[in-house]
């Protein structure tokens, strides 16, 4: 709890006090923590002194705050109608078959999230992902499973 409460301070000090610094802060909680708790909403709510519902309410608006635990990385599919007509569905059924999970679900291993959220800003080089805050484009089921393989080295080196 008092991390927590530290952490919140900490965050309030850079963007302010006020309602106008509540986006930056709770971006600041998901990038430390990769996702926003119960006790992290309420300790912002006491700190910019407003209602834990409009913290709520925020933090479950926008796709790329997390309010649930997430993987070390996060994929965020896009969804638009250009990367669909480009192979969108094609993408999705990769990543869930060599992730083996669906979408919105978390590894086993907690290393992969695996979610789809709106334009990402690549519709003319479709289909499109974003794992944590690196881009990919002009996706294919080969290139995906060399991403995963990509990074999964990175994180167990020598397997």
């Amino acid at each position: 709890m008092e991390d927590v409460k530290q952490m919140v301070k900490e965050l309030a000090g850079k963007y302010g006090h006020s309602e106008k610094g509540l986006l930056p802060i709770l971006q600041g909680i998901v990038d430390k923590e990769r996702y926003i708790s119960e006790e992290a909403m309420v300790e912002v709510a006491r700190e910019l002194d407003i209602s834990a519902a409009q913290v709520f309410g925020t933090a479950t608006f926008y796709s790329f705050l997390e309010t649930k635990p997430t993987g070390k990385y996060v994929i965020r599919v896009c969804k638009t109608i250009s990367c669909m007509m480009k192979g969108k569905n094609d993408i999705i059924r990769e990543l869930e078959s060599v992730l083996r999970i669906h979408m919105g679900e978390t590894t086993h291993d907690g290393l992969f999230s695996l979610r789809e959220t709106n334009c990402l800003g690549q519709c003319h080089k479709g289909p499109a992902m974003l794992v944590n805050d690196t881009p990919y484009a002009e996706l294919t089921p080969e290139k995906v499973r060399q991403i995963l393989c990509d990074i999964r080295k990175k994180e167990f080196p020598g397997n």
